[in-house]
């Protein structure tokens, strides 16, 4: 039950992939709005419409670390409840935005904020309770997190043909994952002191093998292990969260060189919604599981292969729309692989005692991830237009060798520091 509620909590709270879904509509929205006022208008950039979502990201991932103490301290339901609530707030405060620049506080910081402070509360949550399957238990919870792209989209299109606008969407989308998550919520509870599942005993350490003991943050900082974890992490996270801000646009550029017309490029994108928020979904029970059986270590070794290989058949083959597909399933299931290795790893390595403090600082490795990557990406796509002309259509495959790079980069960390840490005494 614990692992159902938390994927309907992270199904209402992964949303914000789904920013792509709706960006489109609200930008012509304010366009419209600005026309009445200067017919010339152009209506808002692509980078101001691009400001929101980073904001959001930012504060998502910096209010994860803040959070994780008032997960123990006050209890999972209420730290849930109120995350969710500002979650759902957020989305109903954005349909009364009459800008671009608006969006940035109701839906970025409000909005931010709210899945800041409950993304971390499910995953607690089922880290306790399964500590048998802990990796099986935390790939499953946050799976709604990466399906939630997918459900938003299609929703959306149904609201759309059903005659509904852009901004009351937003209000639908609001009020129901305000109602949503404060009833799921309610009924999420940490297990009773020295709980553990039936007929399950804790395995014994091995022989010369370094002891698990319970890391507190001030104590896990410390460890090249955490440091290891926190790059490793980094890195998932901006290949997998750039993958899905560039999909639209890279997609266009490999089907225009493919020879495909512009009707088609949109159909087939929109096609591709569903399969890339699969792979990402299953990504996350999938590496949870094999983080279980194999180590965080050889985890996250092996999403890195498949990385380095997606980014390298991306690179040599821009103009093959089946090499497009296979690489970004590949780019977007490595992100969700991420999100349950992370986690996974970090409760391994150092222990429940202060595991939402713990991962809550590891998490913000999350947010860098997605700010450099965006970053990188815009910077290259920029440089090469430039230096290449406006017809050019390679914007973007630069950018793959870039994070091929980064990925061997990762394998070598992860080679020489995920491993167990131990703990000094005085």
């Amino acid at each position: 039950m614990m692992v159902v509620i938390g994927i309907i909590i992270q199904l209402c709270l992964g949303a914000i992939y789904a920013y792509g879904a709706v960006r489109g509509d609200i930008s012509s929205y304010f366009k419209t709005l600005m026309a009445i006022a200067d017919p010339a208008t152009k209506g808002p950039s692509a980078f101001d419409m691009t400001w929101p979502f980073i904001t959001f990201l930012l504060l998502f991932a910096l209010t994860m670390p803040l959070a994780g103490p008032y997960i123990q301290k006050i209890g999972p339901k209420k730290v849930s409840m109120i995350g969710g609530a500002l979650c759902g707030l957020g989305w109903l405060a954005a349909s009364f935005a009459s800008s671009a620049t608006m969006l940035i506080p109701l839906y970025g910081i409000i909005g931010g904020l709210g899945v800041g402070i409950a993304y971390g509360v499910p995953i607690a949550v089922s880290a306790q309770w399964f500590p048998d399957k802990r990796g099986l238990a935390v790939g499953l919870t946050v799976l709604g997190f990466g399906f939630s792209s997918a459900v938003i989209s299609y929703a959306t299109l149904f609201m759309k043909s059903s005659g509904l606008q852009i901004m009351n969407i937003l209000q639908v989308y609001g009020i129901a994952f305000i109602i949503i998550t404060i009833v799921a919520s309610m009924f999420l509870r940490f297990p009773p002191a020295g709980w553990k599942p039936a007929g399950w005993t804790p395995p014994t350490p091995v022989a010369g093998a370094a002891q698990r003991v319970d890391f507190m943050r001030s104590d896990m900082v410390k460890t090249g292990t955490f440091k290891g974890l926190w790059l490793c992490y980094t890195i998932g996270a901006l290949a997998g969260l750039t993958a899905i801000g560039i999909v639209g646009p890279v997609g266009k550029e490999v089907m225009t060189n493919a020879g495909m017309k512009a009707a088609e490029i949109t159909a087939l994108t929109f096609q591709l919604i569903l399969p890339f928020a699969i792979c990402n979904g299953l990504g996350r029970p999938i590496f949870g599981t094999l983080t279980d059986k194999l180590t965080p270590k050889n985890a996250a070794m092996l999403t890195y292969v498949l990385i380095i290989a997606a980014c390298l058949l991306m690179y040599t083959s821009y103009s093959s729309i089946t090499a497009f597909i296979v690489s970004f399933a590949l780019l977007w299931g490595c992100l969700g692989a991420w999100l349950a290795i992370a986690p996974t790893a970090t409760a391994s390595f150092f222990g429940m005692k202060d595991n939402a403090k713990n991962y809550g600082l590891v998490f913000t490795a999350y947010g860098v991830g997605a700010v450099v990557g965006g970053i990188i990406a815009a910077e290259i796509a920029a440089t090469t237009k430039v230096a290449a002309g406006a017809t050019f259509l390679d914007a973007y495959r630069p950018f793959f060798l870039v994070v091929a790079a980064l990925a061997v980069v990762g394998l070598i960390v992860a080679f020489t520091l995920l491993k167990p840490p131990v703990k000094k005494t005085a």
